[in-house]
């Protein structure tokens, strides 16, 4: 697993100061260890004042699920585009 990026530390900070064990915060920002990731928890936990671990690990796997999806999409298009490049040369 890559190191957690600056913003992935942010949210560990924030989710410590919200009342999460140590434990909890540090399992959910190995999982969002990118500012892509992290900074979409960060935006998440800033309407709630006090929320469910249950409910956090809920958005934290539907970020990593948009995250796959968007990979995925990215991929598509690099190979549609190699492909293209193929056809028109």
């Amino acid at each position: 697993m890559k190191p957690k990026s600056p913003m992935s530390l942010e949210l560990y900070e924030v989710l410590i100061d919200k009342g999460y064990s140590e434990e909890f915060s540090d399992l959910i920002t190995k999982n969002l260890n990118t500012d892509f990731t992290a900074g979409r928890m960060l935006g998440y936990l800033s309407h709630y004042v006090n929320l469910p671990e249950a409910e956090i690990v809920d958005e934290m796997l539907a970020i990593l699920s948009d995250r796959e999806r968007i990979m995925k999409k990215k991929e598509m298009e690099e190979t549609n585009a190699k492909w293209n490049a193929i056809m028109r040369d």
